[in-house]
């Protein structure tokens, strides 16, 4: 069994690393994936913080991770058309890889198609492991389909992208996973449940992931977002936590 938790903690983590390291600890994950990990110095202090072996980021790089043991390898991956960089991890003593990934961010119609672009050049990336098993997790900022955006509960200065979008977002790029042959394990084990993540002081939009192949779907034990006590002062988002045998 591997516990996995994927976390965006927001610019870097700057003066909340401590309240991130205790949500870390509570939650006792084997390896992190870390969204807007921005500060190595910062990456480098939650790994000391939280018992990790290994910490790694880069400088200006939203993504990073920590593990409790030695990976066997790590690389950032960045296609051509993307804006955003992938990150590939194969943890020690187990049979699987993980990607993380941030896609774009603002809720538009045009940020959407770069969302598709990104995830179909990630797909691409990772197709020579779709008969293995591996995770792709992180923060996609995007509506999963069936799920609504209410756009008057987005920040002003967000809501009239929404108006230019023709008052909707066609959500695609989520679509594009599941329709590559993945499943979204929270969803699996939480069918009824909303599950937003987003933003922790009044959460109303499910923009992180964990998926798995839907041949792999049985590998799913638990996945659950994290609603600890200290989570609204840690980051803007909870974080996701998934249990994988």
């Amino acid at each position: 069994m591997i516990r996995l938790l994927t976390y965006n903690i927001q610019h870097g983590g700057h003066r909340r690393i401590d309240a991130i390291a205790g949500i870390i600890n509570d939650v006792r994950p084997d390896i992190v994936l870390l969204q807007e990990a921005s500060d190595p110095a910062n990456v480098e202090r939650l790994a000391g913080a939280t018992g990790m072996a290994e910490g790694r980021s880069f400088a200006r790089q939203s993504l990073g991770f920590l593990s409790r043991r030695p990976v066997v390898s790590y690389k950032w991956i960045r296609p051509r058309i993307s804006r955003h960089a992938f990150i590939e991890i194969v943890p020690a003593g187990e049979p699987m890889r993980l990607f993380g990934v941030h896609l774009s961010a603002v809720h538009a119609a045009w940020t959407e198609v770069r969302r598709v672009y990104e995830l179909r050049a990630l797909l691409r990336s990772v197709a020579r492991h779709q008969d293995g098993f591996h995770v792709l997790t992180g923060d996609f900022n995007t509506l999963a389909p069936g799920e609504d955006l209410d756009a008057k509960r987005l920040p002003l200065r967000l809501r009239p992208l929404v108006w230019l979008s023709g008052g909707r977002v066609r959500w695609r790029t989520i679509k594009t996973v599941l329709d590559a042959g993945y499943v979204d394990a929270y969803r699996l084990k939480h069918p009824l449940e909303p599950g937003p993540t987003l933003p922790t002081s009044n959460p109303y939009l499910r923009l992180d992931y964990v998926f798995v192949p839907k041949s792999e779907s049985h590998r799913v034990a638990a996945c659950d977002v994290v609603r600890h006590r200290d989570a609204a002062s840690a980051s803007d988002h909870f974080p996701v936590v998934a249990d994988l045998v």
